[in-house]
């Protein structure tokens, strides 16, 4: 890959599929990632409900999926995006790939990043695309996601602590368990001792991160208004990954106490079997239903999965 003309700058030789590193970009200019372009793109999310959003009073501890009604904006997401500066709210622009001139904009980050992740991660699905714009000093609550993740700092400056999926201190496996198989996040708790934990990145425009699926973490705005675009997938390795844990949840709740995953290959051979065998009844159901079934193998991500 010519690394010179690429949108996104990331080390190959060293990339790992399931371990967090910097990365460096060239999308600070982009025409659809000006300013006036995202208020434009605010209108139309905005009518499709694709836009999520909370005041300044959320901290690192607040629940993340409880943010935006513990502390609601009041603003229309027009009025947010044109009085940033003093708004003192956190919003995201959900899903941009929705939009057919974002999702170009998409395709086109996420087309040139597959050459690198195909020979070590392949099956890339379920794409989407996240601009975040934020207030001065307002912060990401802790949470985890399930998609990968590159992260891209546009305008601003900001804070991300990240930490490494493996880490059961910070997110136990039940923890994990719980949010693929229902996407609560309820058991994962914020502590101020995490901070000690964390991969750091101060990140100015040009700057970035890559942070795999489920890696924790919390951002924290400087004292301007920010500009951030996430560009997100699954592979191959997350579908079977997420399929695992929501196994596991199952298993819970039956009373029992299985390992982590990963930790058992025969047994995570044996739930990822009887996992498959029961999404494929539970998908034909749907379909005698008249009923699309649900598929996290979608080219694209699904609006209101998030």
């Amino acid at each position: 890959m010519d690394m010179k003309s690429s949108l996104v700058d990331v080390d190959w030789s060293s990339f790992e599929p399931w371990r967090i590193q910097p990365v460096r970009h060239r999308l600070m200019q982009h025409d659809l990632l000006r300013f006036d372009a995202l208020v434009e793109l605010g209108k139309r999310l905005e009518a499709q409900r694709c836009i999520r959003t909370h005041g300044s009073e959320a901290s690192a501890g607040t629940p993340f999926n409880a943010a935006p009604d513990l502390h609601p904006n009041a603003r229309s997401a027009v009025e947010t995006l044109q009085q940033i500066k003093k708004a003192k709210a956190w919003m995201s622009l959900l899903n941009v790939q929705v939009d057919a001139t974002y999702r170009s904009l998409v395709d086109e980050v996420l087309d040139e990043l597959k050459r690198g992740i195909d020979p070590v991660d392949p099956g890339m699905c379920y794409r989407g695309g996240w601009i975040f714009i934020t207030s001065p000093n307002t912060v990401t609550p802790f949470h985890f996601d399930k998609e990968h993740n590159f992260i891209l700092q546009v305008q601003g400056r900001k804070t991300l602590y990240v930490w490494d999926r493996s880490d059961t201190v910070v997110a136990s496996d039940r923890a994990r368990d719980r949010f693929h198989a229902s996407h609560e996040r309820d058991l994962l708790v914020w502590k101020e001792a995490f901070r000690e934990r964390a991969q750091v990145f101060h990140l100015e425009p040009g700057m970035g991160a890559y942070m795999p699926s489920t890696s924790p973490h919390m951002v924290e705005n400087g004292d301007e208004p920010s500009v951030t675009v996430s560009f997100t997938y699954y592979t191959n390795a997350t579908r079977r990954d997420s399929q695992l844990h929501r196994a596991n949840e199952r298993v819970r709740a039956l009373g029992l106490q299985p390992p982590g995953v990963g930790e058992s290959a025969l047994l995570d051979a044996c739930l990822l079997a009887g996992f498959s065998t029961g999404a494929g009844v539970r998908d034909w159901v749907r379909r005698l239903a008249g009923k699309p079934p649900r598929s996290d193998r979608s080219p694209y991500a699904c609006v209101g999965r998030h």
